[in-house]
This record gives structure tokens, C-alpha cells and sequence, in this order.
């Protein structure tokens, strides 16, 4: 770890010294300037093929035209990215990236929102409605660890959601999606930019009544983000977005009940809901210093006030009222200064996060009477350095370090008796660094490998089990999840619009968290592995066709222990998509597609005892209409999503009986939107 950071600080001094000269020395020009640049992997600009990473771009106008109603539609169709839901809604889907799906999938991919960190700070999904996706600009993919730049949870991949900016004159925008099972999507907004302010507003309203019978939900949301540039050297932005998220709980069937009615809801369940509401706020302010780079410091604030009620649970934890809260400061400062005429680009900064789980029990869904609270706090503060050097014209290192210290405190009360049932504390350390090798092949083309050391730290309900299952208590001995990852690959070009990517990754994982149902406590597995391959591309005949797909291959396996060698549960082997775009006359497209995920083992199913879950291949076919115009934008489009009507299931779990959660049919919808 030391020499790490005495390579990076080494770098920096050079850089520095460099300034006062660098208009005398003869600098040389990259190879070629890409206008295809991401935030993410430096957290700054960089262009895609100087980044040792896999990494992937969806832009709003992609998913404007596919017709997405929500960004799960989105990032499924990406290589090694598969969704699972109890419900058949994307607002709780949970996401699995480079195999990590398993029992617990929470905390191994960090989702972010303008660089500030989605996830909750207790074991469950994000909110994956809580941005409505029109004012989504672009979703950034960054496969691989990232734990250097952004800590905890960074292990298996960054996908960072950037909103809109007002640029221009203002441009009013509005759509309406309506399909089958009650489907309605309708959105808005207004951007532009006057002088020096900026400015974006949008709203969306969601509904659908579901496949299953309760499976409702409801989803209204907005935002607006303003801009001030106060001078070339100085500018400031406000972003705020909301969301309320209103669903039901269907509950898991066997397969006998499968077969009888896969759209019933499991007696019992007439009661499980959820109501969510989510506020996002980013106050950020940059400066330039010149030659002496820029300065930028980010003041985030999260709220979400969520009310469950699960009446099927048999643990007595069934209604209860959380206050999640996030505040944190993300200073960074960014210096790029030629080091004898090869670029080098440092970048120094601290993620402080204060996040507090505040959550009241009671004995029945009307809350009359209050039987537990619990109060649980995190507390980290990281730093960290990372530099990018080009050793030549044509090869970049990649080196960083980063140091995190998180205190995890919490205590919970019994009202009925006023005991403590528990109150305690934990101190974890950190530590994460990765270095990379970049090659740039001719003009687009790059070849590359990452070495990382990685952690994620338990959530507040992982560090403290407060739910009934057992005896509630603060379990001081559950130690972080740690690993290393190894990476390489490849993005190239053999034809001018023929593009190929291909990634080998493995990563090792010690202490992973996973819920004991013998024990009824957290408790740290066994090592395990994560390897496998990504394969991706896309070829475009202008005029003509746009061709694209991608392949991955997961194996994922207890490396120690009882279960040595058996697969992680919930993990498929491969997953694969396909799809191309026919251009037609009339200014009209054809799109079909195709997504195959394969057979996984049950949930829970350590020892690889039980049946798994059955393979599915699931087809769409869209067809779209997006006439020429220079005053007014316009875009329709018809489709049917599941055209054979497969049926299938994303979770199961093993038990006395094996239950499955039965996936959405065939489902049709069609959209229209303006922008003028």
C-alpha cells in the first residue's frame, strides 16, 4: 500500500514541477482525439479506450428509441448484467454483474446517480425507478473493481446515472407508453441554457397493474438540475430529483401451483406492500486553477422513508417505518501536467458519508402501537490518490491507493420492557489499490489488464440483525468482504464499423456475507471465485442494418469449506443477447431481439442439492418510426415484448417445498414522443 502511494505522490511531483516548463518543451499529441469520453472510471473525462476497463455507454437518445420504460430494460441487454424480481417490476430487481447474484447480491455493484452513491446503506436493492428515465442523459457501465476511486461496494463493476444539462435554446420534450397489464408511462420536460445559467426539468408518471394478481405498482417522480457559470473559472449546479414508489408483493408459488394458475399471488400475501419515497439532492462547485488544474467538491444529501408491511412473514418484524439519510462530501482535486512531454493526469481526493437507519416495529399494518426502534449510524471517511501516465505515446500505467476507515454503531430498544436488546459498535478498516496497462492499438482499438485488491463492508442490517430471525443482536465478530481481481481484455476494430470487445476476468473473494438459516445469523462463507469471459459487438451498414450482441460466461464457486467447488446459487453460466436494427423506407426501423440466460441453482442451494432453475429464452420485436425533420423531433413505435410468451422465472429458493417467482408473459406496448 505505501509504495503504491509513493509511486502516485512520485508522479505528482514531476507533474508539478513540469508546469513552469511545459510551454517550452515540444508536447507530443495523442494518437487521435475520441469523442466517446466517460466520467466514471477516472472520475474525470477520459476517453473510453484509455481506460483498462470493459466499459459501456447507453445514451438517452438509445433509450428514447428502444422505448425503455425503466433502466433495468436498459442495462439487461448489456453483457454481463442479469436482473432477478420477486414482484415482475423493476423498482427492487436485483442486479447481478460478473456473477455476483447469489443468496446476496446487494453491495457488489455500486449504482450511482452524477457520481453520488445509490445504494442503501442496508442489505436491499436500489430503487431503480426512482430517476425517471427521461431525465436520464446517459448510464455509464464500468465493468471491473473501482474500489480505489469509490470504496465500498465498487467489486464487480460502476454504473453511474448521469441526468440531463440544459444546453441551447429550450427544447420541451413529452412521451406516452401504454401497453398490456395495465401499462401507462407518460413523461415530460424542458431544457436549455440563457447566458450563463442552465436549466432541466422533467417529471414522469408510471403504472401497471402487473402480470400477477398483486403485482400493482406506481411510480410518480421528477427532477430539475440548474446550472451557473459565474465565470470561466468558476461554476456551480443544483440537482434534485424525487420519487414516490407505491407495490405490491405477490409472494413465491410452487410448481404445482405454477401449473394450476402462474398469475396467482400466494395465499396469504393479500397484504404485502411496500411505499417508498426517495429524494436525491447534488449541490457541486468547480473550479479551474489553470495550469494548476481544477478543484471540485460535490455536498450530497439522500432521504428515503419507507413503510413495508408483511403480513406473510412468520418473524415478528411484519410492519414496520424506516428513515434512511445520507449526507456526504466528495472533494477532489484533478491536475493534468506533462511529465517530459507524455501525458499524465493525478487525481487526489476524500469521500466522507454520514448515513443513518432509523427504524420504528409495530404489531399491525395501522402502526397503533409501537413495539421496538432501532437506530443504527455509519460513518466512513476515504482517501485516496490515483495517476494515469503514459510510459509512451501508446501505453498508459494506471496506478492507485486508497485508505477507508467506516464505524458502524447501532442500538436497539424494547419498548414494552424499555431494555436495550443490544448496543455496541464496530471499526473497520480498508484498504484498496489496482494498477492497469493500457495499450492503444492504431486508431480506435486498445488492449488491457487490471490487477486490484478490493472490500465491501457489511451493511448496517448485516452488522446488526434486528428482524426477528433469531435473536436480534450486534454482531461484532462479522468481518468485511475482501478480494482480488485480475482482469484483461481487449476493444478493437478489424473493419471501420465492425467493433469487438472481449474481457477475461477472475475475481477471489474472502469472508463473503450470506444469511445462515441453521444459525439464524450473518456469518462470513468460505473463499470463493468469480471468473469468466464477456464478448461483445455491434457492426453498422449505414443506411442499411445495425447489427449487435454480446456473450458471457459465469463460473462462480466455493473455493473452500463443505461446499468446495459447488456453484454460488443464482448464478447462471451464460447469458447472451442479440438483436439488429433493419433501416426501411418511410423512415421506418424493424428491431427484433433475443435474450437467453441459463440454468442457475436455487437460492440457499449451497451444496447444489436441489433442482435449479430452468433456462428461458425470451424474444422482442419492435418496430419504430422516426421521421427527418429540422424544427421538431418525433418518434413512434409498436412492439411486443416475450413474443412466445416463454414461461419462466428469474428466483426461486430451495425449501420443504421449492417455491419460483413466475415472470412477466407476453406483453405489448406502443409509445409516442415529441421534442420541439
Amino acid at each position: 500500500m505505501k509504495k503504491c502511494f509513493v509511486v502516485s505522490l512520485f508522479l505528482a511531483a514531476l507533474a508539478i514541477s513540469g508546469l513552469s516548463n511545459a510551454e517550452e518543451e515540444e508536447i507530443k499529441k495523442p494518437l487521435v482525439t475520441l469523442e466517446e469520453v466517460v466520467v466514471t472510471a477516472t472520475r474525470d473525462k477520459e476517453e473510453i479506450r484509455k481506460i483498462p476497463a470493459n466499459v459501456s455507454i447507453v445514451t438517452a437518445e438509445e433509450m428514447e428509441r428502444y422505448g425503455a420504460t425503466n433502466i433495468v430494460e436498459v442495462l439487461e441487454e448489456l453483457e454481463s448484467i442479469n436482473f432477478r424480481t420477486f414482484s415482475g417490476n423493476a423498482s427492487q430487481a436485483q442486479i447481478d454483474m460478473r456473477g455476483f447474484g447469489g443468496d446476496n447480491p446487494f453491495g457488489k455493484t455500486l449504482i450511482m446517480l452524477d457520481g453520488r452513491r445509490l445504494n442503501r446503506p442496508d442489505m436491499a436493492s436500489v430503487n431503480w425507478l426512482q430517476i425517471p428515465i427521461n431525465n436520464i442523459e446517459r448510464i455509464e457501465v464500468i465493468r471491473g473493481p473501482s474500489c480505489v476511486l469509490y470504496g465500498d461496494s465498487a467489486i464487480a463493476g460502476v454504473i453511474n446515472i448521469i441526468t440531463k444539462r440544459g444546453v441551447g435554446k429550450p427544447k420541451v420534450g413529452a412521451s406516452l407508453i401504454a401497453g398490456t397489464y395495465g401499462l401507462q408511462d407518460g413523461r415530460a420536460s424542458i431544457t436549455g441554457s440563457k447566458d450563463r445559467l442552465s436549466y432541466a426539468i422533467t417529471g414522469e408518471y408510471q403504472e401497471i397493474s402487473g402480470y400477477r394478481e398483486r403485482s400493482e405498482f406506481l411510480s410518480k417522480g421528477g427532477g430539475v438540475d440548474f446550472g451557473y457559470d459565474f465565470s470561466d473559472y468558476f461554476n456551480i449546479s443544483l440537482g434534485v430529483s424525487f420519487n414516490r414508489t407505491n407495490y405490491e408483493l405477490p409472494g413465491a408459488l410452487t410448481k404445482k401451483q405454477i401449473a394450476t394458475n402462474r398469475r396467482q399471488y400466494q395465499p396469504g400475501h393479500e397484504n404485502d406492500d411496500s411505499f417508498n419515497d426517495y429524494t436525491n439532492t447534488n449541490l457541486r462547485m468547480e473550479s479551474i486553477l489553470g495550469d494548476f488544474g481544477s478543484l471540485e467538491v460535490n455536498f450530497l444529501y439522500g432521504k428515503k422513508d419507507i413503510e413495508n408491511n408483511m403480513e406473510s412473514y412468520w418473524a415478528p418484524n411484519k410492519y414496520n417505518i424506516a428513515d434512511i439519510d445520507t449526507f456526504g462530501i466528495t472533494p477532489k482535486y484533478i491536475l493534468k501536467a506533462d511529465i517530459f512531454g507524455y501525458g499524465n493526469k493525478l487525481i487526489v481526493g476524500l469521500d466522507y458519508y454520514h448515513e443513518t437507519l432509523d427504524q420504528d416495529k409495530y404489531d399491525d399494518r395501522a402502526r397503533t402501537f409501537k413495539t421496538h426502534v432501532v437506530e443504527l449510524e455509519r460513518n466512513s471517511v476515504g482517501y485516496y490518490i490515483r495517476d494515469d501516465f503514459n510510459i509512451l505515446e501508446e501505453l498508459i500505467i494506471s496506478v492507485g491507493c486508497r485508505k477507508e476507515d467506516t464505524e458502524i454503531k447501532g442500538h436497539e430498544t424494547a419498548l414494552a420492557t424499555q431494555t436495550k436488546v443490544f448496543d455496541s459498535e464496530k471499526k473497520h478498516k480498508g484498504e484498496a489499490y489496482e494498477t492497469g496497462l493500457t495499450y492503444l492499438v492504431g486508431e480506435k482499438s486498445k488492449i488491457f489488464a487490471k490487477y486490484a485488491k478490493v472490500y465491501r463492508y457489511p451493511f448496517l442490517d448485516e452488522q446488526a440483525s434486528y428482524y426477528g430471525f433469531g435473536t436480534d443482536t450486534f454482531l461484532t465478530d462479522l468481518k468485511k468482504e475482501k478480494g482480488r481481481s485480475y482482469e484483461m481484455g481487449t476493444q478493437f476494430y478489424p473493419l471501420e464499423n465492425l467493433k469487438i470487445g472481449l474481457t477475461l476476468f477472475r475475481i477471489d473473494m474472502k469472508d463473503e456475507i450470506a444469511w445462515n438459516g441453521v444459525t439464524f445469523r450473518n456469518e462470513n462463507l468460505d473463499e470463493t471465485r468469480h471468473e469468466g469471459t464477456e464478448f461483445a459487438f455491434s457492426y453498422r451498414l449505414k443506411g442499411a442494418i445495425n447489427l449487435y450482441g454480446n456473450f458471457t460466461y459465469h463460473d462462480a464457486k466455493f473455493r473452500k469449506g463443505a461446499n468446495k467447488d459447488k456453484e454460488i446459487p443464482l448464478v447462471p453460466k451464460r447469458l447472451a443477447n442479440i438483436g439488429f436494427e433493419l433501416y426501411l423506407p418511410y423512415a421506418l426501423t424493424l428491431r427484433p431481439e433475443m435474450r437467453y440466460v441459463d440454468k442457475s441453482y436455487l437460492g440457499t442451494d449451497n451444496d447444489n442439492s436441489s433442482e435449479k432453475l430452468e433456462d428461458y429464452t425470451v424474444y422482442d420485436l419492435f418496430l419504430h418510426f422516426r421521421p427527418e425533420n429540422d424544427h421538431h423531433h418525433v418518434l413512434a413505435f409498436l412492439g411486443v415484448e416475450n413474443l412466445t410468451d416463454e414461461e419462466y422465472s428469474t428466483m426461486g429458493w430451495e425449501g420443504a417445498t421449492n417455491t419460483y417467482y413466475p415472470s412477466t408473459g407476453r406483453a405489448f406496448k406502443a409509445g409516442i414522443s415529441f421534442m420541439f
